[in-house]
């Protein structure tokens, strides 16, 4: 037989540990083998039982779901799925887990809690499914009160970055363990970096709160895209939950358009959405980034946009969360390179100095 992935579920409140238990146990190829009502209770089932995953609740007695997440990471990586409340609030501490090495959340409601895990237990499996197969990293210690407001240390520099070329614009798709991949790659772009268009898969209420913390951490702009916004140098735009993002054109700008359509690849937003629109509509002044992600969602319109005159990167497997879109884009013949997740803003940097460059030698 297959061997089950093993669940150890942490939420203070019985009925949520009883529904998560009774959700996990129903699917043929995992079982939850431990339920704890705090993180000292499942300091000890972890130690004991060994656990492929774990479904962490944040407020909890005793101690904190972000200080427990923070020492386990440190202490013992292992693979968290975060179960966090729909609230704005609810939104920063979920993003910081995040930060701190949670691989993914699950939005659960604040009312109608039986009703409402029983609708988001494919979900709930499904990113169970997908954090049993992540790569988990050891992170290192720092504090569970929030994100710098200032920039993080960027690499030196020892001469003055070459003009940009501004008539580029850079997309940018990501599914789990995206949000610090995009963040890797944010924050040491320059202010004056070409316009940046991100689908980051997410649901509504948690874009707003990400758009804010990226801000608060780079040198461009970030924001949710709205519709209509035209799209500008030293700006990026990420598409807001529950809404496709893409690109089209008016007059001679690039501006967003923000729709709820149907999902595509069963996602929205889709990463399919924006990276065909980039092939339609920018053709060669794309530049297509693809980042971790579970799934394929992207990687054949990112062939589209090679084929428009794109020039695309995309994360190695070595420093990816999951890879799955990544590696489908390199089966589709999508890549021009390969690279770690560290070497991604330095090549579009590099990659943006010499279409300059070369454009000043053509004039």
């Amino acid at each position: 037989m297959t061997r089950k992935t093993s669940v150890v579920v942490v939420d203070d409140s019985a009925l949520v540990r009883s529904l998560l238990t009774e959700i996990i146990n129903r699917q043929r190829d995992m079982v939850c083998v431990g339920a704890a009502s705090d993180p000292l209770v499942a300091r000890e089932m972890i130690r004991e039982l060994n656990p492929d995953v774990i479904t962490l609740d944040v407020e909890m007695p005793r101690m904190d779901g972000l200080e427990f997440l923070s020492r386990l990471m440190r202490l013992r990586p292992m693979p968290v799925l975060m179960v966090s409340t729909l609230t704005e609030q609810g939104a920063e501490v979920t993003l910081r887990a995040l930060e701190l090495g949670a691989v993914d959340f699950v939005a659960k409601p604040r009312i109608g809690v039986t009703t409402g895990l029983n609708e988001l237990a494919s979900d709930i499996v499904e990113k169970i499914r997908i954090a049993a197969s992540a790569r988990v990293g050891r992170h290192k210690s720092g504090s569970t009160s929030g994100a710098s407001s200032t920039p993080p240390d960027a690499p030196a520099i020892s001469a003055p970055l070459p003009r940009l070329s501004t008539e580029k614009v850079i997309c940018i798709g990501a599914s789990t363990g995206g949000t610090e991949a995009i963040r890797e790659v944010l924050t040491p772009m320059p202010a004056d970096s070409p316009a940046i268009v991100i689908t980051q898969h997410m649901p509504p209420g948690f874009t707003t709160s990400f758009a804010a913390r990226l801000n608060s951490l780079c040198r461009i702009r970030v924001a949710e895209a709205r519709h209509g916004d035209r799209l500008l140098p030293g700006h990026a735009y990420l598409a807001p939950g529950g809404h496709h993002l893409r690109i089209d054109r008016s007059g001679s700008n690039y501006v967003a358009v923000v729709e709820d359509t149907e999902p595509v690849n069963r996602h929205r937003p889709s990463v399919e959405v924006l990276f065909r629109s980039a092939a339609r509509v920018l053709g060669p002044n794309a530049l297509g980034v693809m980042l971790t992600g579970m799934g394929g969602d992207g990687a054949q319109a990112m062939r589209e946009m090679k084929d428009a005159g794109s020039y695309n990167l995309v994360q190695d497997e070595a420093s990816c969360v999951v890879f799955g879109m990544p590696r489908m884009a390199i089966q589709c013949g999508a890549a021009h390179e390969v690279l770690p997740l560290t070497q991604i803003a330095p090549a579009l940097l590099e990659r943006l100095s010499s279409t300059t460059t070369a454009v000043r030698h053509r004039i």
